[in-house]
């Protein structure tokens, strides 16, 4: 496995493992939610964003998506769960800003079990104003 730079050619494994992954992690959400945030993962979110993705023999099965400190998505393919690949991201992260920040959807279980095991303390409580829910937000120190 390879943790390397989003180039413009991973566009298709990356919003692969995001859909795939988001649709696990947040049955909670609206479909015409996911379809916009669908939208603007090319279009908005990934120009905006430090993104690396996790590449086994070619493919791209994960990426995180930094703003700075703040981890803006997480995501990977479901079958890939489990495997240290999301902590890989993670440490990569950790490596170019120490300390981390994420928000991440009070019925998000999967990503609060990752967070949680990473050493992710909760500092805030919110509603995330387009879908109503409540977030988290958490921060690793170093």
């Amino acid at each position: 496995m390879q943790i390397r730079p989003y180039e413009r050619r991973d566009l298709e494994g990356v919003l692969s493992s995001w859909e795939n992954a988001a649709r696990l992690a947040h049955p909670f959400l609206e479909e015409d939610f996911l379809v916009q945030e669908r939208k603007n993962l090319p279009e908005v979110y990934l120009p905006n964003a430090d993104t690396w993705v996790a590449d086994i023999d070619g493919e791209v099965v994960g990426f995180i998506a930094l703003i700075g400190n703040q981890i803006g998505g997480l995501f990977l393919q479901p079958s890939y769960h489990n495997r240290g690949i999301g902590r890989a991201l993670v440490d990569k992260a950790v490596e170019l800003h120490g300390s981390l920040e994420v928000e991440v959807f009070s019925e998000n279980v999967v990503g609060r079990r990752f967070y949680a095991s990473y050493g992710f303390t909760e500092t805030e409580e919110k509603t995330h104003e387009p879908t109503g829910q409540k977030v988290l937000c958490l921060q690793r120190a170093v």
